[in-house]
């Protein structure tokens, strides 16, 4: 390989499974590390073709430890919720264009 020659990396998917069974498929855009705490920002992949569209919905899970295994989870306090996912836009804003609900 030449040394000028770019490296080319996809992107990060991550297929988790829902409380029915059902696996989804997600592109990690970004992870966060405060106060011994990890969250991770993650949209769908809706079509495996269009990975990172312009526009989408932004979703912000913790990541909780249990043992040796860890598992992606729901940010229950809102006030936790609102300063995660507000960090998370800050950073990704120009990249992304997501949409707020």
């Amino acid at each position: 390989m030449d040394t000028n020659e770019e490296m080319e990396f996809g992107p990060d998917i991550l297929t988790l499974q829902d409380e029915e069974g059902v696996e989804h498929e997600f592109e990690v855009l970004d992870t966060y590390e405060e106060d011994h705490n990890r969250y991770i920002a993650v949209i769908p992949v809706e079509d495996e073709e269009v990975l990172a569209d312009d526009d989408g919905e932004l979703i912000v899970l913790k990541v909780e430890a249990d043992g040796d295994e860890e598992f992606l989870m729901a940010i229950e306090d809102e006030d936790e919720f609102n300063k995660i996912s507000g960090i998370f836009m800050e950073r990704l804003e120009d990249y992304y264009d997501f949409t707020e609900e």
